[in-house]
């Protein structure tokens, strides 16, 4: 497959996660009580590296910048990265923590589920840890991280800023929580906001409606910039500042919801770059979930370029 000239270095977590699904309803397992695991499946996930492989598999140049622990996890995660055409800006040291780990608990009986995060070595990225040099690109995907690696995800942000990089950031629940100003030095950077509802609200401090989180959310931003905003299978609004696009998500039968997020982000991301339209990016962006959704795995049905092309014109 044939990359663009674009490159996207993705800043995020790079996880193992461990799929286990168990007969029983979530809901009615009582404390101490035995559950027998009917199916054990491994895939490779964490918002970091679903982006990068995500942006690969539609024709853009894209790197990971993330830490990883010295141990099996961290060496199926960086086998995958080089099978998929990823390219890896090396980290030194390797941490002593192990590599981020999660564990899955899927219910045959419901679409809840439970996730267990160890985050280990992907919050412990610093600043002194990589080659500065290496921060070229087009674009800096940025996804959630916490501890030592936020304040680093900020002096990244700075740095882009001034090399004109320009920055998505797609912030979790949890950093969505800490509010405005905690997130103000990234924010005051971003070009594209991606957030689902809840996080919205949760930055805005509000229980609104999307249509009027829009405009305060992009008040937040670089003037020129874009809000994203998904609610589940509902449709995804987006607003410049001076219109609002909606795009309803394809119907689909979904299996699992993992990896959904960071799918859609990639999609939205490479058809901006490709169309520089936001109405054909939400349209690729929904496209792409919606292919992750019928498949366990946040990668396994990620899309490729020569499929995603009918969608730009």
């Amino acid at each position: 497959m044939k990359q663009t000239k674009f490159k996207v270095i993705c800043l995020g977590s790079a996880t193992v996660d461990y799929f286990a699904t168990v007969h029983e309803k979530l809901k009615s397992v009582s404390y101490g009580q035995k559950v027998l695991v009917k199916d054990l499946e491994v895939f490779t996930g964490g918002g970091g590296s679903n982006a990068a492989v995500g942006l690969a598999r539609l024709g853009l140049k894209s790197s990971y910048l993330g830490k990883l622990g010295d141990d099996g996890a961290g060496e199926t995660i960086l086998s995958e990265f080089k099978q998929e055409g990823v390219e890896v800006i090396p980290v030194k040291p390797f941490s002593d923590a192990p590599t981020a780990i999660s564990f899955i608990l899927k219910s045959e009986q419901e679409r809840d589920r439970i996730i267990y995060a160890y985050k280990g070595a992907a919050d412990e990225l610093r600043f002194t840890d990589f080659d500065k040099r290496r921060l070229t690109a087009d674009w800096l995907y940025l996804g959630t991280l916490m501890g030592e690696a936020f304040k680093t995800a900020e002096k990244i942000v700075k740095t882009c800023r001034r090399k004109k990089i320009k920055i998505l950031f797609n912030p979790s629940t949890y950093l969505a929580g800490k509010g405005k100003k905690f997130l103000q030095k990234i924010l005051e950077n971003t070009e594209i906001l991606i957030l689902n509802k809840e996080e919205a609200q949760l930055l805005c401090s509000r229980k609104e409606e999307i249509s009027l989180l829009l405009p305060e959310l992009k008040r937040l931003i670089i003037k020129n910039g874009a809000v994203v905003i998904t609610n589940g299978p509902l449709a995804v609004a987006a607003s410049d500042g001076k219109k609002i696009y909606w795009q309803k998500p394809p119907q689909v039968r979904v299996l699992h919801t993992a990896g959904a997020g960071d799918a859609f982000n990639a999609g939205f991301l490479a058809g901006y770059i490709y169309t520089g339209r936001i109405d054909k990016a939400l349209k690729l962006g929904v496209i792409n979930a919606g292919e992750v959704v019928q498949h366990y795995g946040a990668k396994n049905n990620l899309m490729h370029l020569d499929k995603a092309r009918r969608y730009f014109k």
